[in-house]
């Protein structure tokens, strides 16, 4: 009885430590899929020019501003997925240094090259396979990085960190035009989604662990003369 009782004590020891650690384990992953969420505070489009009069119809760029929630865990950019959709195009797009979805990296993306390179490597290359650049991959730059966790080999976010996400809707029609933010003598590439004015665009960025944030918004009936055009919120 004694021997009995010993063994069966051991098995509820053994079964309650495991259950134990599954446990804490479960509660780690879901605090983590609460907490870890991006906020973007703005969005802001940039259209393609030839000159300040000459300008596209359609917004050519976006820049989503971003950072994470108070006591969100840190996210890893590289595993960031950005889908925007324009009511008829969907583009699906991953993080520049990306190489496990499409198997390599974006075109012209270097450890050594700064932001702005990568950006305009975005807005101009193109590849084989998958294609052009701006269909498929989507750029960042820090803004505030205290902590100097951000950099483009390792694009990793914090709590109060701030970064740009750059995200390419050059329309088929606007790919003749030259100049684009600060950048000049471009070939751009066109993302097939077309921005023009009274649109409805849905973009969704989804990290690899928590809730996915989603930013919805329609364009201004015009777009004027503005180069820079405010779109959320």
């Amino acid at each position: 009885m004694v021997l009995v009782a010993a063994v069966a004590a051991a098995v509820l020891i053994q079964t309650s430590g495991i259950l134990q650690q599954k446990a804490q384990s479960t509660g780690k992953q879901a605090i983590q899929e609460v907490s870890s969420n991006i906020m973007i505070k703005s969005i802001e489009g940039v259209r393609a020019k030839n000159s300040a009069t000459d300008m596209a119809d359609n917004i050519s760029l976006l820049k989503l501003t971003a950072g994470l929630n108070v006591g969100s865990s840190p996210v890893d950019v590289n595993q960031v997925v950005i889908s925007i959709t324009d009511g008829t195009t969907t583009n699906n797009l991953v993080y520049a240094n990306n190489d496990k979805t499409h198997g390599y990296v974006m075109k012209g993306f270097s450890v050594s090259n700064n932001a702005s390179v990568h950006l305009k490597k975005l807005l101009t290359d193109t590849q084989a396979s998958p294609g052009d650049n701006a269909k498929y991959f989507f750029t960042a730059e820090k803004i505030r990085d205290e902590d100097g966790s951000f950099s483009q080999d390792k694009p990793i976010i914090n709590t109060g960190d701030m970064v740009t996400f750059f995200v390419s809707v050059v329309a088929p029609a606007d790919m003749s035009f030259t100049k684009l933010g600060s950048l000049a003598t471009m070939e751009l590439k066109g993302s097939d989604l077309v921005v023009g004015p009274r649109v409805t665009v849905n973009i969704v960025l989804t990290p690899e662990a928590g809730a996915a944030t989603i930013a919805e918004f329609v364009t201004p009936s015009s777009y004027g003369t503005k180069e820079n055009v405010h779109l959320y919120p």
